[in-house]
C-alpha cells in the first residue's frame, strides 16, 4: 500500500524510501552517517535535472541531519528515515528515539531556529573557538540550504525530526 503525506496546504508527499534501524547500530560507528546519506542521495537523485549536483546537495544535507541524530538521541529503540517528494521539495523525516535532556536539545534547537537572527547565530556557532555545537548541521540547513526544519514530539520516548529542502530550481 502506497502512503502519502499532506503538506500544509494540500500538496501530497509521495514515498521515495524509507530506511529503518536499531538506533544503537546506527550510533555505533560515525562512518554510518555518510555511508547512509550517499546511498539515499543516489536512490533520489536519478530523475533531477542535474542528477550528479543534485545528489551532490542531497547526500551533503542529509548527512548533517544524520551527524546531529548521532550526537542527540536516546539509547534503544528503532530509528527510520523516510523521503519523500512533493514537485520540487524533499521532505526528509528522520524518527529518532529520544527522551528527557536529549529530547530537550532538539526542542531548543527548533526556538533558537525560528528566531530572525539565525543566520548571525550560525555564523557565530561556525566560527566559535572550541567544541562545535551539537545543533550547528541544522543552522547550516536552515541557513545553507534554506530548508524548513521543525520536530514533533511522537511520544515520551520519540521525536520525528523534519526537513524539507528545495535543492533544484524547476523554474529554470
Amino acid at each position: 500500500m502506497k502512503k502519502t503525506i499532506v503538506d500544509a496546504v494540500g500538496g501530497t508527499f509521495e514515498p521515495l524510501l524509507q530506511i529503518g534501524m536499531d538506533i544503537d547500530v546506527f550510533t555505533s560507528n560515525w562512518s554510518y552517517c555518510d555511508r547512509l546519506s550517499s546511498y539515499a542521495a543516489r536512490m533520489v537523485s536519478h530523475n533531477r535535472i542535474d542528477s550528479l549536483l543534485y545528489a551532490n546537495l542531497f547526500s551533503s544535507a542529509l548527512n548533517e541531519l544524520l551527524e546531529t541524530v548521532f550526537r542527540a538521541h536516546g539509547s534503544g529503540g528503532s530509528f527510520r528515515c523516510n523521503i519523500s517528494r512533493l514537485a520540487n521539495k524533499d521532505r526528509i523525516e528522520l524518527t529518532i528515539p529520544c527522551k528527557g535532556q536529549d529530547a530537550q536539545f532538539y526542542i531548543d534547537a527548533m526556538e533558537r531556529l525560528s528566531r530572525s537572527d539565525v543566520a548571525e547565530q550560525y555564523r557565530s556557532a561556525l566560527f566559535a573557538e572550541g567544541t562545535l555545537d551539537p545543533d550547528i548541521g541544522l543552522f547550516e540547513l536552515a541557513v545553507d540550504y534554506d530548508a524548513s526544519i521543525s520536530v514533533v514530539r511522537t511520544d515520551e520516548n520519540t521525536i520525528r525530526l523534519i526537513a524539507d529542502l528545495a535543492l533544484e530550481d524547476t523554474q529554470a
